[in-house]
């Protein structure tokens, strides 16, 4: 890679203390040592963006000898890093295939309902052709792995002084990751995930729900369908945990004006496993994925819509779009590079209202397809 010429110029830097870093010796020391390094990496190809920043990894793991931090603040950082490292090496091996979080108690025996629904919401996803990540506990966690089979598992444990690390279907299987801090536990649940499903639990449950939920009401997430499942009662009826959960506390946050009614919109309380089912591989009828490219919110569709249905959809949205329309495209848009063969539909979004925005997914979702004749 050459340095000096244009086309390869270093991105300019973003942080202050950066731009009053280091010396020209020691940045072409680091300079050479990634080179070297990305050079040496069998079999990939290591694109000037991506070893640019790796260089900034660099340079930010030795500023820490002058920040004054001490041992134990030190070993957080390296600890936190190495296990997103290992996290996102095992993977990356399924790229491209769906997965959907599970989330439960540990402690839900299985002789419980919960835990017979829970197996076979994994069952019935994995016929689907999706994998399922679960906390590789007891409880809800073992019944979510249960369903699939291992073949179809991840397991992101935890190191409790009062839990075992791994239930006897993922034990030992080469994506059962080990975690020592929760927040970066959490961040691969959600980074990986094109679905979750909460079964009912305990404080980590709510922990875990409430934390996706607000990643997604606040637009740090991907859209993405929750469902909250939950085993029959002995009448054979839906039984009464997540109602309970709504109106005791998501009501009683919109009556409060603590968050929006149309927050409510981003989950979905299903009636069986079938029905959870269902409702995920709907978000998925159209919708393909979506992204940012600075405020143009811009969703990838499996299939276009009509010029009609398009015209629909300003009429219905047009209070998710800051400037111009909501317009399709039959390609990417500059900036993207990937699933480039899929349609486009496309809009400068206020970023605001995600709860709407899940709203707009399931307008597209519903809509039959038609040709433009």
């Amino acid at each position: 890679m050459t340095r000096n010429s244009p086309q390869h110029s270093r991105p300019e830097p973003t942080d202050e203390i950066e731009q009053n870093g280091f010396g020209p010796e020691l940045v072409a020391m680091i300079d050479q040592l990634v080179e070297t390094a990305a050079k040496a990496a069998p079999g990939t190809h290591a694109s000037h963006r991506r070893t640019a920043l790796v260089e900034d990894l660099v340079r930010t793991s030795l500023r820490i000898l002058e920040d004054g931090s001490d041992l134990g603040q030190v070993k957080v950082m390296e600890r936190a890093l190495r296990e997103m490292r290992t996290a996102y090496r095992v993977f990356n091996r399924w790229k491209g295939v769906r997965k959907i979080s599970i989330f439960g108690s540990a402690r839900t025996p299985e002789t419980h309902p919960d835990y017979t629904a829970a197996r076979e919401f994994g069952r019935l996803m994995a016929a689907e052709g999706w994998m399922a990540i679960t906390g590789a506990g007891m409880g809800i966690m073992k019944a979510g792995h249960e369903g699939p089979s291992r073949e179809s598992s991840f397991g992101l444990s935890i190191r409790l002084p009062f839990e075992t690390n791994a239930n006897d279907i993922i034990k030992g299987d080469a994506k059962l990751i080990s975690f020592k801090y929760f927040f970066t536990r959490k961040l691969m649940f959600l980074a990986h995930s094109d679905a979750v499903a909460c079964f009912p639990g305990g404080f980590g449950t709510m922990d875990e729900i409430f934390e996706t939920l607000t990643l997604i009401q606040t637009g740090k997430s991907h859209p993405m369908p929750i469902v909250l499942v939950e085993g029959a009662g002995p009448d054979g009826k839906p039984g009464n945990y997540w109602s309970r959960w709504q109106s005791g506390v998501v009501d009683n946050l919109v009556e409060a004006g603590w968050i929006s009614q149309e927050d409510t919109s981003l989950y979905e309380i299903a009636s069986s496993p079938a029905d959870a089912t269902s409702r995920i591989i709907r978000f998925y009828h159209r919708y393909h994925s979506s992204r940012y490219i600075g405020d143009t919110f811009v969703v990838r569709v499996k299939r276009p819509l009509s010029k009609r249905q398009v015209e629909q959809m300003n009429d219905e949205f047009s209070h998710l779009v800051k400037s111009g329309t909501v317009d399709q495209h039959m390609g990417p848009l500059e900036g993207e590079d990937d699933h480039v063969h899929l349609p486009r539909v496309a809009f400068h979004h206020t970023k605001r209202g995600f709860g709407h925005v899940r709203r707009f997914i399931d307008r597209m979702n519903e809509m039959p397809d038609e040709t433009d004749a």
